[in-house]
């Protein structure tokens, strides 16, 4: 899977549950939310203060280790 700030944090989570600490470690601590499931990770970063460019590619060399 290729994340892109497009990309659904529940379809990512599904791909690989150890993203989750990336999301954990920005602030969002409601993963379990369905809103929060649905949002994509531009806009989950636009709420939390996050750079969205990097946290796309932390979660792109997460999971193509």
């Amino acid at each position: 899977m290729v994340v892109t700030k497009d990309s659904i944090i529940g379809e990512v989570l599904d791909a690989d549950r150890s993203t989750a600490a990336y999301f954990l470690d920005m602030g969002m601590h409601c993963l379990g939310c369905p809103s929060a499931r649905g949002e994509s990770i531009e806009q989950a970063c636009a709420v939390h203060g996050v750079n969205c460019d990097e946290l796309v590619a932390k979660l792109n060399a997460h999971m193509n280790k």
